[in-house]
């Protein structure tokens, strides 16, 4: 089944990689950690090349933090509370959590942007609070594109890593890759089941 998911990705090419990222960004089940690191192991098959995909994986990330910056920059806290309200539950994000990242941003600065990024908890919803301080949009997307950059770097490194292993251990990588796949949609699953308001 490992094989099939780095097949998925391979077939899907650079473009894909983008719009998986975007996607991972916006909607928390499918983990980064999958996504580039399934390109690593295309990488070190020679399937995918390093750099386009990296520019593919950093674009999609960026413009998924991107769509939520615009909705906190131009909804603004009274707009933004009911959406959240209704749709929380399917986001996994309660009204507090926006609350409790906005307070962290305002105590730490704009500089948090580039620094969540290689945070599992607070990558995308660092987001929202830049968007709701009106944080400007080249210092919003510079910070992200480097946070970005440097992020699936480190996890495109790790599936080629991971590559050299994949052959003489196929099982054990195969175990990996669909672990990371089974325990993040699992956890997302678990906080939509055990969702309270």
């Amino acid at each position: 089944m490992a094989d099939w998911i780095i097949h998925l990705i391979e077939q899907g090419g650079y473009w894909g990689i983008a719009l998986l990222m975007f996607i991972e960004n916006v909607f928390p089940p499918i983990p980064s950690e999958l996504i580039m690191g399934a390109g690593g192991i295309a990488v070190a098959r020679g399937t995918m090349e390093f750099w386009p995909l990296l520019a593919a994986g950093t674009i999609g990330s960026t413009l998924g933090n991107y769509a939520w910056f615009l909705l906190g920059d131009r909804w603004g806290y009274n707009r933004l509370e009911p959406f959240v309200t209704r749709w929380g539950r399917w986001l996994t994000m309660r009204w507090s959590d926006v609350e409790d990242a906005s307070s962290f941003f305002q105590r730490h600065g704009q500089w948090v942007v580039f620094l969540m990024r290689f945070s599992p908890f607070l990558r995308t919803m660092i987001s929202l609070p830049a968007g709701l301080s009106h944080m400007k949009h080249w210092k919003f997307l510079i910070f992200t594109f480097a946070g970005a950059a440097v992020w699936n770097t480190l996890l495109i490194y790790g599936g080629k890593w991971l590559a050299a292993y994949f052959d003489k251990m196929h099982e054990v990588a195969s175990g990996v890759i669909i672990g990371l796949a089974v325990v993040a949609v699992a956890a997302w699953l678990w906080r939509v089941w055990r969702w309270r308001v």
